[in-house]
């Protein structure tokens, strides 16, 4: 989970300045990397190591997650 949540925020800094298919190919990782982080905190919480998530947190990972999924459609 922490590899996944670091890789994030570096896909994206890498994204930005990346053309063509390697901009789009760090927004897709780091798009894939955050919905690890939740992946594994869902199933933490299902396991009963952790609480739930907190509802605003959880919509964040999900707005960025889809704002970045955005990032990797071909404008063309």
């Amino acid at each position: 989970m922490e590899r996944a949540l670091i890789s994030v925020p570096l896909n994206v800094a890498e994204g930005a300045y990346s053309r063509g298919k390697n901009r789009q190919a760090r927004f897709q990782t780091a798009a894939a990397s955050a919905r690890e982080v939740l992946a594994c905190r869902e199933t933490a919480q299902a396991f009963g190591w952790c609480s739930p998530m907190d509802p605003e947190l959880s919509a964040l990972f999900n707005r960025v997650i889809g704002t970045l999924v955005r990032l990797t459609k071909s404008r063309f």
